[in-house]
């Protein structure tokens, strides 16, 4: 309790208010990285003389966003929550606090291995399809909504209808972004195919 009282007043409003502004940051990086790896495991299927030009293209687009924005967020966001907890010591005793602790763990070695198959693409070593990146896309989108839940609620998480319900929504609009680019990627194969088969018949 004394390591908290070195805080002023206002300090409790500054860690909450620049941690919000960091998790929004970090998460809007974190969604837009894996898409441009989706992009450029695609570009990989282009005509030869563009797939080069493309790669690296995303390439620089994937540093910069990784770390002038991505990392920069994540670490705002863990250095106030760090400050939170100073505030708040209390909070490492309660089970939401340590649940929660256990998700952003999880958050963290993402970002890590979002880094690692950054590395792999810029390589041209990245055995991920684009489907399994779009599967991987939808993960921290289900994080980000226990661990709000995990703050909102804290040790009467809920249980019941509404928690499923909202699970499923989550699992639905995951399902669905995975059927439209599938859905997608066929028209587009089709539409080819029938070009390809119209000029050969002219």
């Amino acid at each position: 309790m004394l390591f908290a009282l070195v805080w002023p007043p206002e300090a409790y409003l500054w860690f909450k208010t620049l941690h919000i502004v960091g998790v929004v940051v970090w998460f809007a990086g974190l969604f837009y990285l894996v898409r441009l790896f989706i992009y450029h495991r695609e570009a990989e299927e282009l005509e030869p003389a563009l797939v080069e030009p493309f790669r690296q293209q995303y390439a620089l687009m994937e540093r910069r966003l990784a770390n002038i924005i991505t990392t920069p967020g994540m670490v705002v966001a863990v250095v106030c929550a760090a400050g939170l907890l100073s505030v708040n010591p209390a909070w490492l005793h309660q089970g939401w606090m340590h649940a929660k602790l256990a998700f952003v763990a999880a958050l963290l070695a993402y970002h890590a291995f979002c880094y690692r198959l950054m590395g792999q693409l810029q390589r041209g070593a990245c055995l991920w399809s684009p489907k399994q990146l779009r599967a991987l896309n939808e993960l921290p989108t289900l994080l980000l909504v226990i661990v709000v839940m995990l703050v909102v609620f804290k040790d009467q998480f809920p249980t019941g209808a509404a928690t499923w319900f909202i699970v499923a929504l989550v699992v639905f609009m995951a399902a669905s972004i995975q059927f439209y680019a599938r859905w997608r990627r066929l028209r587009a194969e089709r539409l080819a195919a029938e070009g390809g088969g119209d000029g050969a018949a002219a």
